[in-house]
């Protein structure tokens, strides 16, 4: 069970939660959501103990186990000496019940003696959460569980989640594969700080949800119109200076005043943002050629016989399941491995924009506006304007960056990367943190992008909304014309 009651944080001085109350029963499955940035990761640090409140009440009740959105130092698994030992301390399960569970979770190639040290961030995401399901702790905390999963891989995950026994709750942007078993929708929302209740499952959340913006945008606009008509009457009065107009006056210019000052924000759904984006660097008709690409780790053959070239200004999806050799592909391109057999064929003026879920160029106790600032060399008031197009407004541009959640430092390198003048965008899983307007912001962005893309993507609605002209699959070393 879990009950918060008139809770209040500040993170310096942005406002977190004002006055948030929340209720989940025991045994109930909830989804949390909120736009990158609202409070969701906050939220689960002050039901686990590790955030104070400034002011409320925090009350969970049983054993808690949270699994963030990246392991990455989890103290546990660095002093496990194997697998077996991580996910199973009490030696409770038998070998064939963990290794079905790692290997759904795409862990096959590894066995329960290996060390969990020598795993990637994202595949010690996965380790942590197949500990989180083996472990059954009466209360469990899953933040982003799909993230590095392939298409299976996120479905069975969710069928577990469906089944699970004790009291849920998760933040995913796949919540519609846990729709039929979800009791409530928890929405963090942005403008009140609060935590707004919806009943019943993701699709129900979704119409309501819908419904509720859809009326607040028309009384918005009503509001809107009413205050443009009292400042049309205003202006007719300027010329009236007797005693009594000057009071009728203020009296207006007061109640206008008021009027503005209480008109609630759109809802970010319902805003246009634009970004301004610059030319690319002119590069050839064929800026990168890769011929007869051959790879193989060990016994294991990753790529054989790749064939493949990006022309200018193309658009191509690089599709296969996870292992399929599409992140070793990329390192080739890149020229940051070298293939076993075959060659990479670059144009002198092709330069190159990466994005990596890994973050790893990223200085975390820089700010988001000397980051950019380092990068472009632009005028203050433009970099600042950048940012907020990005839903980076105000005081929020001199933020750390290491204070970001995985969304946000996923829009500041999308952001980064479209400021420059790259004629080639190499993008590996750019949505994987993003929550839904967040993924418009920078699909509305890419497709206003000039050069070319090579991106690596689980999820087809942004491969089709992009409008690739072109697919390439792996292992098959297929390409298809879209």
């Amino acid at each position: 069970m879990i009950r918060v009651k008139n809770l209040h944080y500040s993170y310096g001085r942005t406002i977190i939660y004002d006055g948030a109350d929340l209720f989940v029963g025991k045994g109930q499955k909830a989804g949390l959501v909120g736009a990158n940035g609202s409070g969701k990761s906050t939220l689960f640090k002050l039901l686990l103990g590790e955030y104070e409140p400034d002011l409320g009440k925090v009350e969970v009740s049983g054993n808690i186990l949270l699994v963030p959105q990246e392991v990455k130092h989890d103290p546990e698994m660095e002093r496990a000496p194997n697998l077996r030992k991580y996910l199973d301390p009490k030696n409770e399960k038998e070998d064939y019940e963990l290794l079905r569970i790692i290997s759904k979770l795409e862990l096959a190639q590894f066995s329960l003696d290996s060390s969990p040290k020598n795993l990637s961030g994202g595949q010690k995401t996965k380790l942590a959460i197949a500990r989180a399901l083996i472990q059954e702790p009466e209360v469990l905390f899953l933040d982003e569980p799909t993230n590095f999963l392939d298409t299976e891989g996120k479905q069975w995950v969710m069928n577990f989640l469906g089944r699970y026994p004790n009291t849920l709750i998760v933040v995913s942007h796949d919540l519609n594969l846990l729709d039929s078993k979800i009791d409530k929708i928890l929405e963090i929302n942005p403008q009140t700080k609060k935590i707004d209740e919806y009943a019943g499952n993701y699709s129900s959340y979704q119409k309501l949800k819908g419904e509720k913006d859809a009326l607040l945008v028309r009384q918005i606009h009503v509001q809107g119109q009413h205050i443009k008509q009292m400042e049309k009457g205003y202006i007719k009065m300027a010329h009236v200076r007797s005693e009594k107009a000057v009071r009728q006056k203020l009296q207006l210019l007061k109640r206008i005043e008021q009027m503005k000052e209480n008109l609630p924000d759109m809802p970010p759904e319902a805003k246009r943002i634009k970004v301004n984006l610059p030319e690319p660097n002119w590069v050839g008709e064929v800026p990168l050629i890769a011929k007869n690409i051959y790879k193989k780790y060990g016994d294991k053959k990753i790529l054989e016989n790749v064939n493949f070239d990006i022309k200018r200004g193309e658009r191509i999806a690089l599709l296969g399941p996870n292992g399929a050799g599409k992140s070793t592909l990329i390192k080739i391109l890149m020229d940051r491995l070298e293939p076993d057999f075959g060659e990479v064929i670059r144009n002198d003026k092709l330069s190159i924009g990466y994005y990596s879920q890994e973050f790893e160029t990223f200085d975390f106790n820089e700010t988001l506006f000397a980051t950019m600032q380092d990068i472009c060399h632009l005028p203050e008031g433009v970099i600042r304007a950048q940012l907020g197009r990005f839903l980076f407004p105000g005081d929020k541009a001199f933020q750390k960056i290491g204070s970001l959640s995985g969304g946000e430092k996923t829009r500041l390198s999308i952001a980064l990367l479209l400021v420059q003048n790259y004629n080639l965008l190499i993008l590996d899983e750019p949505t994987t943190y993003l929550d839904v307007l967040s993924q418009r912001l920078i699909l509305e962005a890419l497709k206003m992008y000039k050069g070319a893309i090579l991106i690596v993507s689980h999820n087809p609605e942004f491969i089709d909304e992009l409008k690739v002209t072109k697919k390439f699959y792996l292992p098959e070393n297929k390409m298809v014309l879209v």
